[in-house]
């Protein structure tokens, strides 16, 4: 009996079905999210992150904030995790090179390519995280009482969108370049590109600009949310663009599919389409409106009446005229004579031509008892309100009150502050050095007035006093108080406090 004996052909290596390698990407997409989010980095970066968005969140804009700027703001502190999520997943994709494991990965159901795939899938629980402190950040102002205007979804989205496209470069680094050393150098350059300014700026409020993650604006002012021009939505696009384009280049560099590099082609496409996009001229039909809401604001703003006064404002901060019709019946109920009763127009005047990207001059008003305001309400803007309302019914309109230098500046300082909850703070406030001793200069929402050393003295010794013994001697000396003539030592005179030793400024013309 002989026997043969033969060799069996070792069994064809199968490759995975696509269920068996979807189910697989999946479980590894879960296991790198959560190692990802453990990470130092990462975990320093979200602390610092919340931290900052939870102590900067209640005096956001004096607690009055408009959500056209809230949307805004949540942009830039979000970079911080989104480098910390680049170096991260780097380091995650790289693990496998450090510990020299790359060869048993042979035998696993994952090609490189899915396994490339797992580790950009993983970055999106960052963003996800990323979004749902944006979404806080955002519901907390929107819930506020003294929240004006709206927000923009697109802005909302740019936080978790860079966090999205910087651990994509991330994980393409890793691929392209296996050094431990290429991130951090990337982190650098990002540094120098974004936080140094050396982007180009481009022309105007558009240009190249707008191929920056995270586009800030030079201005504070608060605009109406339909003339800001901001081209929210196609840059939101190019960053969802860009960061596709990124992962699915970083899957093709890792394993070739031509699948793979036609979806990278139509992610370019979206990118590059939302890049042109937003660099385009700002249309003419909101430069249009701008030049209306700064000439002719009548035109767009809508008037209500309260306590005899009229209150013209553009429609999204329609909820404010209350708030600003106290302010001014407080100085008015200080005020004597025809003042006391004196109808206001309190409008609602802006520079918006140049839109966000600088600020510009408002002319006083020269129409009789027109009082300015701005968008900006709370912190040193309720005193700078009560300076303008205080000057028009002692000058009788704003025009006037720019070129009040004498006695009358007690008169009007006083009106204003002394039904301030903290009045010789707030007369700190309004004066451009802080100071509450000397001579300075009084902002305000039109030219600023001139408030000397004399008139100085007399009102920090005014605000010492029981207003209601000041408001009965206001009251009954207004005459005299509100007269071109009066100096500073004869308003001390009246009003029952020491003569200032020092004389009152000549005024300019």
């Amino acid at each position: 009996m002989s026997a043969v004996l033969t060799q069996e052909a070792p069994a064809a290596v199968r490759t995975p079905g696509p269920r068996r390698s979807w189910a697989a990407m999946i479980a590894l997409t879960l296991f790198e999210a959560r190692r990802l989010l453990l990470r130092i980095p990462v975990l320093v970066a979200f602390a610092a992150y919340l931290g900052w968005t939870v102590w900067r969140a209640p005096d956001f804009e004096g607690g009055y904030p408009a959500l056209q700027d809230v949307d805004r703001a949540t942009q830039a502190a979000p970079l911080l995790v989104a480098l910390a999520v680049l170096l991260s997943a780097n380091h995650a994709v790289l693990r496998s090179k450090r510990y020299d494991t790359e060869r048993h990965f042979e035998v696993l159901v994952l090609a490189p390519g899915w396994r490339t795939a797992a580790h950009a899938l993983s970055v999106v629980a960052a963003a996800l995280v990323t979004a749902l402190v944006v979404l806080g950040q955002f519901g907390w102002a929107a819930v506020q009482s003294g929240t004006v205007g709206s927000g923009s979804p697109a802005e909302l989205l740019v936080g978790p969108l860079t966090v999205l496209l910087f651990g994509a470069i991330g994980v393409l680094l890793a691929r392209l370049m296996p050094s431990a050393m290429a991130a951090p150098l990337a982190i650098v350059l990002f540094l120098f590109l974004f936080v140094a300014g050396a982007f180009p700026a481009g022309a105007g409020e558009r240009g190249t600009r707008w191929l920056a993650p995270i586009v800030s604006e030079s201005s504070s002012s608060t605009l109406p949310s339909d003339l800001i021009g901001r081209p929210a939505a196609w840059h939101a696009l190019y960053l969802a663009g860009f960061a596709l384009t990124v992962v699915l280049l970083a899957v093709l560099v890792a394993g070739r599919n031509w699948l793979v590099g036609v979806a990278a082609a139509g992610a370019l496409a979206l990118a590059v389409t939302g890049g042109v996009a937003q660099t385009v001229d700002l249309p003419g039909r909101t430069q249009a409106a701008r030049e209306q809401a700064t000439n002719a604001p009548e035109k767009t703003q809508k008037c209500a009446e309260r306590d005899g006064s009229t209150y013209c404002v553009f429609p999204e901060w329609t909820a404010r005229t209350a708030i600003w019709a106290k302010a001014v019946d407080e100085v008015r109920s200080l005020a004597g004579g025809t003042a006391h009763d004196q109808p206001l127009v309190v409008r609602q005047r802006i520079e918006a031509r140049y839109g966000l990207t600088g600020d510009g001059a408002i002319d006083p008003a020269t129409a009789p008892h027109q009082v300015t305001v701005g968008t900006a309400w709370g912190g040193n803007r309720v005193p700078e309100f009560s300076v303008a309302v205080a000057g028009v019914l002692v000058a009788g309109d704003e025009k006037g009150m720019s070129a009040l230098c004498d006695g009358r500046m007690v008169t009007v300082m006083w009106l204003a502050l002394a039904g301030q909850d903290d009045p010789v703070q707030s007369l700190r406030n309004v004066r451009l050095d802080d100071s509450d001793t000397g001579s300075a200069i009084v902002v305000s929402r039109t030219e600023p007035l001139s408030m000397g050393a004399a008139p100085t003295t007399v009102v920090r010794e005014l605000l010492g006093k029981p207003r209601a013994t000041v408001a009965a001697q206001v009251k009954a000396h207004w005459a005299e108080l509100t007269s071109p003539k009066v100096t500073s030592a004869r308003a001390a005179e009246l009003l029952g406090v020491p003569v200032p030793k020092e004389k009152d400024e000549k005024c300019e013309g």
